[in-house]
């Protein structure tokens, strides 16, 4: 795991290490802290490090996050399996999301300023699925890179619960809820089948949670509710409405 100290973020990652340190017998982890300023994180850092098991070394490394690269070869978790966390008001840069997209698997998660495009620095850096959300009520853009849909779910799915109002497809604040109004969501994915052809629920449901603020089980409401509405067909006509079922917009005849 590597990251970028911002507002405790490293304190925070410790803690949440420590709590599952029972989990750790027989496993390596290290924890790199990666920051520019550094003056006083080896004291805030040295009572949770202390209490932490064997198994888990602490590195924390001065430098900008374009040492991400030199600091994963000395902490010897280049190619290992890899979570980082990087901060910036403006853009990411670059070469830290590249070196972040080197573990095996590896799996990213970034905060930036309001209007900071995420998905497509996750995309060039390597990571075949992302997501970004904006958050309505500090402006800050969330974004998740990670190989595995259902880790990206239960990013999302985190997101929601912590109750965050997020911006939906159309810029309009969404408040997260065990069950939201489906039909923005819906709107989105009658454009995604218009505009692009075909798709099955999986596809769908990939489509919701990486270019939506919405979560995967927002995709069965919507498709349930574009289905009674008659503005999609599905292939096979019964059955649960699966991963596999292929999804197509009905066109108008107007």
């Amino acid at each position: 795991m590597c990251g970028a100290d911002d507002e405790g973020v490293a304190e925070e990652a410790l803690r949440v290490v420590g709590a599952y340190a029972d989990r750790l017998r027989g496993c390596r982890l290290t924890v790199l802290v990666l920051a520019d300023d550094v003056d006083d994180l080896p004291t805030r850092l040295g009572a949770l490090e202390a209490g932490l098991p064997p198994e888990v070394a602490v590195h924390l490394m001065p430098g900008p996050p374009g040492r991400l690269p030199v600091a994963l070869r000395a902490a010897g978790a280049a190619g290992a399996p890899l979570l980082s966390y990087l901060a910036a008001e403006q853009a990411v840069d670059p070469v830290a999301l590249s070196a972040a997209a080197t573990g095996r698997p590896a799996e990213a998660l970034l905060l930036a300023g309001a209007g900071v495009p995420l998905r497509p620095a996750l995309a060039d850096a390597g990571f075949p699925l992302s997501t970004e959300v904006e958050l309505a009520d500090t402006g800050r853009r969330v974004g998740f890179g990670s190989g595995s849909d259902r880790s990206l779910e239960a990013m999302k799915e985190e997101l929601w619960a912590a109750g965050h109002r997020l911006l939906d497809p159309y810029g309009m604040p969404l408040s997260p809820a065990p069950e939201v109004d489906p039909a923005p969501l819906a709107r989105a994915l009658l454009a995604e089948l218009a505009g692009n052809g075909p798709r099955t629920v999986t596809e769908l449901r990939r489509y919701a949670v990486t270019a939506t603020a919405y979560r995967a089980v927002d995709a069965a409401r919507a498709l349930t509710a574009l289905l009674d509405a008659g503005q999609v067909s599905r292939t096979p006509e019964q059955g649960r409405l699966g991963g596999d079922v292929l999804v197509t917009a009905v066109r108008s005849a107007a």
